[in-house]
């Protein structure tokens, strides 16, 4: 069996030119970076004169295991489908994290046939986005040790920062440090680095729908208290106007295509633990200028990633999904209704009559938002007849639509 790298690197790739067109985009309205991935110009992108009149589909999934769902090979398997039936439709997903790309968790492209490609560009630094995030993350860290060092005007309280540095990786060394210890002048203070999918940076640039909003969420961002406890933003160290002139670029979403020759918007990709998990709202409504379906997706399970772009996200787009793609797997279900990770290749109805109970509650949060909904069924290899069978007859009896 061939692995996703190999699969990945046996299909021919289209010009992204190809791409554009196919959403009615010409080779002026994108900046090539290399001959299979783009960016798309703000201006083309924000043009008042497109509709965004496109049916948002989201995907999301029960509680996320080690044993895997397949949120993100169903989104991209979904819109290819689409795509195949006749239906223009976009995808939308995140841009991957160092950080779990070189852990346990791994890339974030899909997988087998339903990939999103050139996955080892995405996978790694792509078009330089989360880079430019992390430095507009550490630039505004080192403006506050620069202020403290010149005399502190603001009256920032070492001791209440809440703003931390940033990289792109795993580090635990480095999430409690002290800084400013090279000078006597200084301020020696405790910091530590986050993430960058975690920096608040993060997360406005995929709630901004320009420029300007970019940069009037920046400024508001709280960094810190002073001495009488009042909040310190951004605005008041002057420097939003820099810090989203290093995001200039990475508003732009950046246009790819799945293993099909489907168009592929990846933009942004705040965690959902942290921040509200989707993609940008830029590249969505975007796509719903283009297409007739956008097919997105949001992180963790229909309790978190779900209902936060049900309760931010969709607020900000002026949309609610369409339809909402639960996505279970058999093994997930069994790990959940107590069956060893060791043993989930074996048949287990009892473990899975369990766990059935995780995807019960996942479709009641999805319930609250009265929106029509399908439970899509991940297929492994692993899986018996039996086992199928028994959530077939679940889904028949419980009424729950099921593919």
């Amino acid at each position: 069996m061939k692995t996703d790298l190999e699969i990945a690197q046996s299909v021919p790739l289209k010009p992204i030119e190809d791409i554009a067109a196919k959403i009615g985009l010409k080779p002026e309205d994108i900046e090539r970076y290399g001959s299979t991935k783009a960016k798309i110009k703000m201006d083309v992108v924000t043009d008042p004169k497109r509709r965004a009149d496109g049916k948002v589909i989201l995907v999301t999934a029960i509680t996320p295991t080690p044993a895997g769902e397949g949120k993100s090979t169903t989104t991209i398997g979904l819109g290819d489908a689409l795509n195949r039936l006749g239906h223009p439709t976009t995808i939308c997903i995140r841009e991957p994290s160092l950080g779990p790309v070189m852990g346990i968790k791994g890339g974030a492209a899909g997988g087998g046939y339903a990939q999103v490609v050139p996955m080892e560009d995405i996978n790694l630094h792509f078009t330089g986005d989360i880079h430019a995030i992390t430095a507009a993350n550490n630039l505004i860290s080192a403006v506050i040790d620069n202020h403290l060092y010149h005399g502190n005007e603001l009256q920032i309280d070492k001791d209440q920062i809440f703003w931390k540095r940033a990289m792109d990786m795993n580090d635990r060394a480095l999430r409690q440090i002290q800084v400013g210890m090279s000078s006597k002048k200084e301020h020696p203070r405790q910091d530590g680095f986050n993430i960058t999918v975690a920096s608040e940076i993060m997360a406005v640039l995929c709630l901004s729908k320009d420029m300007d909003d970019l940069k009037a969420r920046v400024a508001r961002i709280v960094l810190a208290s002073n001495t009488n406890g009042d909040p310190i933003t951004v605005r008041d160290l002057k420097i939003q106007g820099a810090v989203a002139t290093l995001l200039k670029d990475a508003i732009k979403p950046n246009l790819v295509q799945t293993l099909e020759s489907n168009p592929v918007l990846i933009h942004g990709g705040p965690f959902a633990n942290i921040a509200h998990g989707c993609n940008s709202v830029i590249a969505t409504d975007f796509a719903r200028k283009i297409s007739r379906f956008v097919v997105t997706e949001a992180g963790f399970g229909a309790d978190l990633g779900m209902e936060k772009f049900m309760d931010i996200k969709a607020r900000v787009l002026g949309v609610m999904p369409s339809a909402v793609v639960i996505v279970a797997s058999i093994r997930a279900l069994k790990l959940h209704g107590g069956a060893s990770k060791n043993l989930l290749k074996e048949e287990n109805i009892e473990a899975l009559a369990q766990g059935i109970q995780n995807l019960e509650k996942h479709i009641e949060s999805v319930g609250f938002f009265h929106v029509p909904y399908v439970v899509a069924l991940n297929r492994f290899g692993s899986d018996t007849s039996a086992e199928i069978e028994w959530v077939q007859n679940w889904a028949m009896s419980h009424n729950v639509p099921l593919a």
